[in-house]
């Protein structure tokens, strides 16, 4: 059974001013420097447009940093279970922020003896969130920590897609008639945009935008606004998948893996109606946050994809003018099991280490 968890204030901080450590890259060497210490499990970050950023800790905590290094833990956070790979989970700042003061998180939801993933809406004021509003929760919810998920990004038609793991019962992300292991869109209120492709379709949950994934934590756009997803395959599989309207991609039918009995999973690696993966990964590297690289810091990898590894400990650089390729793996002391990985507004890359407790800035020697 989760453990239910309401937030109490954690002993973070801004770091003190360090020696930077440096690794040397295909873009010549780069300086990562500690942003904020003392993060127990940290699970996402977004930026504020005020120069802030908000950062989520996996045992039910949200954290508002501002510009000028102060720090406070938020009050208003619904009941949270937490407990194996569930807990308070992404955040996503919308474009209109400024305006709404809205933000949007996912986390595990206690649903009686078990839990289920759920999308949450809020105002964030000051200190606190106000108006939270579950807007989506998978139902029904089910037992076991695993496969939650679950990354929220708006898309360019505002709408937004949300990851939703298989929960470990593989068969229910081939079932249209459960949201397990699928790609969610919504609208800001929860409402069923009527241009989704099972709308209508008897017995589908008119929610699902693409089905067969098992675990998906990470998302992205691309700079062209497409959406793309990062997923943990059983032993060896992991996969990057460029999302599309109804799309079936494969779990536990097709996988580039095995089963951790080292059993073959499903039927092979292909399935007429079933979407290839962009990339694949074998041995896994346990993908998590993900961004597409747009700025001006790091020219050399403009539109290049950069995905965490929980495994292995690196950030993997892929090349979609090469056909989705890992080229190049940023590693270092900090890149210790890399849970989120963000493109800051100036054009430096944000990531959170789980191992180190910490939000690095990553941007060339000297900026």
């Amino acid at each position: 059974m989760p453990h239910l968890f309401k937030a109490a204030i954690l002993a973070v901080s801004l770091a003190a001013p360090a020696i930077a450590e440096q690794i040397d890259t295909t873009a010549g060497p780069v300086d990562v420097i500690p942003v904020a210490t003392g993060l127990v499990e940290p699970w996402a970050v977004a930026f504020l447009p005020d120069g802030g950023f908000l950062v989520t800790l996996r045992g039910g905590q949200m954290l508002r940093f501002d510009e000028a290094g102060g720090s406070v833990s938020l009050s208003g956070l619904p009941e949270i279970a937490v407990g194996g790979q569930g807990g308070l989970l992404d955040v996503m700042v919308p474009r209109d922020h400024a305006e709404t003061g809205e933000i949007f998180f996912t986390f595990a939801m206690p649903q009686g003896r078990g839990a289920g993933t759920a999308l949450a809406r809020a105002r964030l004021v000051d200190a606190r969130l106000e108006d939270v509003t579950v807007i989506w929760a998978l139902q029904p919810g089910s037992s076991g920590g695993r496969h939650f998920g679950s990354r929220v990004v708006e898309g360019p038609d505002g709408y937004l897609y949300v990851t939703v793991g298989d929960r470990g019962d593989r068969p229910s992300a081939q079932d249209l008639s459960r949201e397990n292991g699928s790609v969610l869109r919504v609208a800001r209120d929860g409402s069923v945009p009527a241009d989704n492709p099972f709308v209508g379709q008897e017995g589908a949950q008119p929610e699902i935008w693409s089905y067969g994934h098992r675990n998906p934590q990470g998302a992205a756009l691309d700079p062209s606004g497409q959406l793309w997803v990062v997923e943990h395959g059983a032993r060896g599989g992991d996969e990057v998948n460029e999302v599309r309207r109804g799309v079936n991609y494969g779990w536990p039918v097709i996988a580039y893996g095995r089963h951790y009995s080292g059993l073959r999973i499903g039927q092979g690696t292909e399935a007429p109606g079933m979407a290839q993966p962009a990339h694949y990964w074998d041995p896994s590297i346990a993908p998590s946050g993900m961004a597409f690289y747009q700025g001006d810091l790091f020219p050399e990898w403009q539109g290049d994809l950069l995905v965490g590894a929980l495994v292995f400990d690196y950030i993997a650089r892929l090349d979609p003018d090469q056909g989705m390729t890992e080229v190049e793996q940023i590693a270092g002391p900090a890149t210790a099991r890399v849970r989120d990985v963000r493109v800051a507004p100036d054009g430096a890359i944000w990531f959170l280490s789980v191992n180190t407790d910490t939000l690095y800035r990553m941007a060339p020697a000297g900026r």
